[in-house]
């Protein structure tokens, strides 16, 4: 079977995810609607009969949550992260995963391959609580949940799951 010339299928696809959920599907199916409030792009790698912590990530190391390029998110209004204002705009998210938290950092250094940490760009860090022996997700997995004051970003891979609460 013939390859691609251009570029390589990679292992790790990137995906994106809205708020609100399925945005793309709704502006099509409604014309004119209210733009999002917030999109993630992030490439999906996954665990290959691996664990999380005893082959991927180590606690207290930062990751850059995915593959490949850094993970991107767009805030396209001003929003509340944990408590903390932060103004529309486009950003990187990485993670420092820890026993039973995490720090997710906002960060201004875009347009990046990987993770090159410049802490003098982080725009602010947020420390979750983190979740253990949910239901096992072979693949790493951004989505926007809705809440009653916004939406959760959740972030899980293998049986942990960690929420980011957007207000807006």
């Amino acid at each position: 079977m013939p390859g691609n010339t251009y570029a390589p299928v990679d292992i790790s696809p990137m995906d994106m995810s809205y708020f609100p959920v399925d945005y793309p599907k709704i502006k099509m199916a409604n014309g004119t609607v209210a733009p999002p409030v917030a999109r993630v792009v992030y490439s999906r790698p996954h665990l290959q009969k691996r664990r999380l912590f005893s082959g991927i990530l180590k606690h207290d190391e930062p990751w850059r949550l995915g593959a490949n390029e850094s993970t991107e998110i767009d805030l396209y209004k001003n929003v509340t992260i944990d408590g903390k204002k932060i103004k529309a705009g486009r950003y990187i998210l990485y993670c420092i995963p820890h026993k039973d938290s995490w720090t997710i950092v906002l960060n201004s250094n875009i347009d990046t391959w990987g993770l090159k940490q410049d802490p003098a760009k982080d725009i602010e860090r947020f420390k979750v609580s983190a979740t253990f022996n949910n239901p096992i997700l072979e693949y790493f997995t951004m989505v926007f949940e809705k809440t009653d004051t916004g939406a959760n970003l959740v972030i899980g891979w293998d049986d942990v799951v960690v929420k980011l609460p957007i207000s807006f």
